[in-house]
């Protein structure tokens, strides 16, 4: 009774640690989560161990190595063995089965009794320790016992354990288990013609042929002449011995290419799978991506300008094609439904993504791609086009940060070239950046050069920069200051502030200027 009492109150004070629990999602995160930025490092890490340690236990059967050697093993013994226990431990959460035998007890008004909760969470435990990485983590921890020198020979499991951290390997592994029943078929058909056929030679040529002196030698002879091998060192006397071999290489010819072609449709079954894990991956492990939501006329602007500014995205789109299109411009791409939770939140939208980009010519989808990315993350910064008028409204409600319509801006564009057809002309050379003359948004940093410093103090001469104007946040006092100011969605933008206007943090200056020019002003001021 007091044993119980205990393991639930220890139970329950694991629950409420949060620098427990945040300590066993980062362990967790290191040895199981594939997306995660230190995962391939500690991947890398674990192979160059396994490798290092194999050639020197190998190395040593031969030349004595000393102490050196054995402090070695040891280190890598420790290794082993922590990262064996730190997966059973992350594996499941044993305190949450003993708090919910614990409160199903209080529920029913029953005495809360122990063992059953032990042997559920003790069942789970075992459930890894059985499972086949966990033996295999196991057997390479063996060949450190030197004092029984069989157990050396367990050395090759910890090449085995390569599978774990070599993900093209894992991949290969799972796509043949999912064909295990062709390749379950084919093994009993090499089976019964490599039993037939040794049955049939050792019948043939057994007191005949001085090679053949057992049974086991037909099987010998069989499976290699199947496999195509053919060594030569068992040869055929009879005719009839000599039939049959044709006969097995037949067979053999037909056995490669029936392999050859269940490995091949497996892989290109999978290979989908495989190419949305590894873009994933990247994704995950270098975070900070702008991620791209249709790759159409304004997705391929959008994506090239990126390009051009050396900015992380990513496309996505369910379009094959278009997918294409993308991979052979060397964007990294994914095909899928941007607008499923599973899509968005692989590719972090709630953790480590920048911003997302609506940019399907659909205003329904950009709608649920919209309302999907605001419910994983309620801060990210969502830009969303809207092909009708009225859907703007929506978009903003659902919670996009900022829409542009790309049939009225042209449309805008288009009556200001027939206007003013030269001023169209300069501005259009500046923006598209033809003359070398870009546009750039500049955010003012907090604590950084410009926090605090008023335009008047900033020499835009000196740097041959142009001041265009300064956004702002919604309601910021500095608005009644006076000028020409438009409204946006959630900011203002204050069109050539007075040399007064002091500049605060998330201020964004618009500049206008030569491509070096605009380099050079960012590096000093950040």
């Amino acid at each position: 009774m007091i044993l119980s009492r205990v393991i639930v109150k220890l139970a329950y004070q694991l629950e409420g640690s949060g620098a427990y629990q945040a300590s066993k999602k980062r362990v967790w995160k290191l040895l199981e989560d594939p997306y995660t930025r230190e995962r391939p490092y500690f991947d890398n890490f674990m192979i160059l161990l396994v490798l290092a340690s194999v050639t020197l236990l190998v190395y040593e059967v031969r030349h004595d190595l000393g102490k050196f050697v054995d402090g070695f093993e040891m280190l890598v013994v420790t290794i082993f063995i922590a990262e064996y226990l730190l997966r059973l431990w992350v594996y499941n959460d044993s305190r949450l089965i003993i708090i919910e035998h614990y409160e199903r007890a209080e529920f029913l008004g029953r005495p809360f009794c122990l063992l059953p909760a032990l042997k559920e969470a003790l069942g789970r435990k075992w459930e890894y320790l059985t499972s086949p990485p966990a033996i295999i983590d196991l057997l390479a921890i063996l060949p450190s016992f030197r004092s029984l020198p069989v157990l050396r020979l367990f050395v090759l499991f910890r090449l085995f354990k390569l599978f774990r951290y070599t993900r093209s390997i894992n991949e290969f592994v799972k796509i043949l288990s999912d064909k295990r029943f062709e390749l379950g078929t084919l093994v009993l058909f090499l089976s019964a013609v490599v039993f037939a056929g040794a049955a049939v030679i050792y019948f043939f040529e057994a007191g005949k042929n001085p090679q053949i002196n057992g049974f086991f030698d037909g099987i010998y002879w069989a499976l290699i002449t199947l496999t195509t091998v053919g060594y030569g060192d068992i040869t055929p006397q009879t005719t009839e011995g000599r039939f049959v071999s044709m006969a097995l290489v037949l067979c053999g010819i037909g056995f490669v290419a029936f392999t050859t072609s269940i490995i091949v449709a497996a892989l290109t079954e999978k290979m989908p799978e495989v190419r949305e894990r590894r873009v994933l991956a990247e994704v995950g492990r270098r975070g900070g991506y702008i991620i791209i939501c249709g790759f159409g006329r304004v997705g391929e602007m959008v994506a090239a300008k990126l390009t051009q500014d050396k900015e992380r995205f990513v496309v996505v789109d369910s379009h094959e094609g278009r997918i294409g299109i993308a991979k052979r411009n060397g964007y990294l791409a994914l095909q899928g439904d941007a607008a499923e939770t599973r899509i968005l939140e692989s590719l972090g939208v709630s953790r480590t993504a920048r911003k997302v980009l609506c940019l399907t010519g659909d205003d329904v989808v950009n709608v649920y791609i919209t309302l999907t990315a605001r419910f994983l993350n309620p801060q990210i910064e969502i830009i969303s086009r809207a092909n009708h008028l009225n859907t703007v409204g929506k978009l903003i409600k659902a919670g996009a940060n900022h829409t542009l319509n790309p049939f009225g801006l042209a449309g805008m564009i288009a009556a200001e070239y027939i206007g003013h057809p030269v001023a169209f002309e300069a501005i259009f050379g500046m923006l598209s950046g033809e003359r070398e003359i870009e546009m750039e948004a500049m955010r003012v940093v907090e604590s950084g050069p410009l926090d605090g410093l008023s335009i008047g103090d900033i020499d835009f001469r000196t740097h041959r920069l142009i001041l265009f104007g300064v956004v702002c946040r919604e309601g910021d006092p500095r608005l009644r200051e006076g000028g020409l100011i438009y409204g946006m969605p959630t900011m203002h933008f204050h069109f050539n502030p007075r040399p007064e206007f002091v500049l605060k943090r998330e201020d964004i200056l618009i500049l206008f200027g030569h491509q070096y020019s605009l380099f050079h002003f960012k590096q000093g001021m950040e």
